[in-house]
């Protein structure tokens, strides 16, 4: 029996917030949809926690996935921006625990070691691999799109996932 996954990743951040929804059988990634959350810069940061919950929510429910994955935060030197960035991805966090999802995470370098075979690969080898492995007719934009499709893909080849599970045990 086949199983097929679909798996919610997510490259958090505040002003964008790369998102995409894949399914998978754990060898053969597929892209079902993806883009990117948008806030503006001028907006009180509660203002704009909020339309990431209000918008992730929405896709969540249009695209019903069963597993959300996140990528860990990578402490920059501006600690206002990494303050601001973790408070975001604990909204995102939320909203995949309410409604339901089994959230995995993963640093950038589980990532890079999953999609490209190189854990220090660099961001366009990243975009190259993820266009190649989900068969796209061009590099997904903006990068955050494309990082967060490389997250789903890194969930979808890690024991972590219901299909790695399911396989596993057989």
């Amino acid at each position: 029996m086949l199983i097929i996954m679909r798996i919610l990743g997510i490259d958090p951040g505040l002003a964008t917030i790369g998102w995409g929804v894949i399914e998978s059988d754990a060898y053969r990634p597929k892209a079902v949809a993806y883009g990117s959350i948008i806030t503006p810069a001028k907006t009180d940061t509660e203002k704009r926690l909020d339309m990431i919950y209000s918008e992730l929510s929405a896709i969540i429910r249009e695209h019903k996935p069963e597993e959300m994955a996140v990528e860990e935060l990578f402490w920059n030197t501006n600690q206002t921006t990494g303050i601001r960035v973790a408070e975001a991805r604990g909204v995102i966090l939320l909203c995949g625990e309410r409604h339901g999802l089994k959230i995995s995470e993963y640093t950038p370098l589980q990532v890079k070691q999953s999609v490209v075979g190189y854990g220090r690969a660099e961001k366009k080898q990243v975009i190259t691999m993820v266009t190649m492995l989900l068969n796209l007719s061009a590099p997904p934009k903006p990068d955050d799109t494309a990082d967060a499709l490389a997250i789903a893909v890194c969930h979808s080849f890690s024991g972590a996932s219901r299909i790695a599970q399911y396989y596993n045990k057989n």
